[in-house]
């Protein structure tokens, strides 16, 4: 990857957000714990991938980020401005010229009764930029941008294919020339033909626009590929952030068991079972989360989250656990079905 620069252009700071869950009431007032204490930075120009299995929280903190859902504590910084400190058409002013946001499902993503001009050119009705006669020149421009043909002005969505959609919806993202672009699942809901088409066109405005981006995905040699850096999330945590050139050297035992079902020609890892379900939301387990099923827990791993740990190689890379991975024998030992593994045994961390 190429050197980006240094500035942060969105920040969370211990952000927690929690819902009432299905059926509670005045008596039974379970919450779920959808995102707890999460810490994440964006530099200009970087691209970070966030993984995790589904359920983890990845798309409700990109949700915190971009405004569309308010944390119940911590602090969220884009552009440098608390945005939860501000009024509300203050912060849709704000967000709105600072960061775009590409929704996983461009069918539903899209009005549905607007046509493809109208659609990008909302962002810039909205904010009043500049004269309408620049709007549609913008307009112009951004489907040029995206690879739109002329002829797709006057379309409506359901005339257009899934790739078109979420290239219109790229478009709109781009309608201000945000610093930063967010991206939740933006290929999932495309065919596999068309994932690669689109995959190519963000690394392309990246590149082109100096563009930082967040990309959400459960594609992970999606983002090994894209990304600067990788998040791993577990059970509404962030438990790893670590450099992409890294991911294989990844300390916590949830990121190289989640790495190790991806299949590799260079370097092919044996798949790290993990037995159990994944602890609820509602009830998450004390201390370190990932612990109900990993491999290396110890009793100790039930008192308290570990705290960030730096990694001795490179100080850019950080995690949360007590007992790190920092023995490649310890991963085959994992992968063995049979290894009857003693968690038991406190290992220096």
């Amino acid at each position: 990857m190429t050197d980006r620069p240094s500035g942060i252009l969105a920040e969370l700071r211990e952000v927690s957000v929690e819902h009432r869950a299905p059926g509670s009431s005045l008596l039974n007032r379970d919450r779920v714990h959808a995102l707890t204490s999460a810490d994440l930075t964006v530099a200009a120009g970087e691209t970070v991938g966030v993984v995790g299995e589904s359920g983890c929280g990845k798309s409700t903190m990109v949700k915190v980020l971009v405004g569309l859902q308010r944390p119940t504590s911590g602090t969220v910084l884009v552009a440098g401005r608390d945005i939860w400190r501000s009024s509300t058409a203050e912060r849709r002013r704000h967000i709105g010229r600072s960061v775009g946001m590409v929704f996983q499902d461009p069918s539903t993503s899209l009005n549905r009764r607007l046509p493809v001009e109208r659609i990008i050119a909302d962002p810039l009705d909205v904010q009043r930029w500049r004269t309408p006669r620049d709007r549609m020149h913008r307009v112009a421009e951004l489907m040029r941008l995206v690879g739109l043909p002329a002829s797709a002005r006057d379309a409506l969505p359901a005339h257009l294919s899934g790739g078109q959609r979420q290239r219109v919806a790229i478009a709109r993202a781009l309608a201000l020339e945000p610093a930063l672009l967010v991206a939740d699942e933006p290929t999932s809901a495309l065919d596999v033909s068309v994932r690669a088409q689109i995959l190519n066109l963000l690394m392309d405005l990246r590149e082109r626009l100096g563009l930082a981006m967040v990309l959400v995905s459960h594609d992970l040699q999606t983002v090994r590929r894209v990304s600067d850096r990788i998040v791993t999330m577990y059970l509404g945590r962030v438990v790893e952030e670590l450099p992409v050139a890294r991911v294989t050297h990844g300390r916590h035992p949830y990121t190289q068991a989640l790495f190790s079902a991806t299949p590799g020609l260079l370097r092919p890892m044996r798949p790290i079972p993990l037995s159990g379900p994944v602890p609820s939301a509602v009830r998450p387990p004390s201390g370190c989360p990932f612990r109900t099923r990993c491999w290396r827990a110890t009793d100790t791993c039930a008192t308290a989250m570990p705290p960030y740990a730096d990694d001795a190689v490179e100080p850019t890379h950080r995690y949360r656990c007590f007992h790190p991975v920092t023995d490649p024998s310890d991963l085959h030992r994992a992968a063995d079905p049979a290894r009857g593994a003693d968690r038991s045994v406190e290992e220096p961390a």
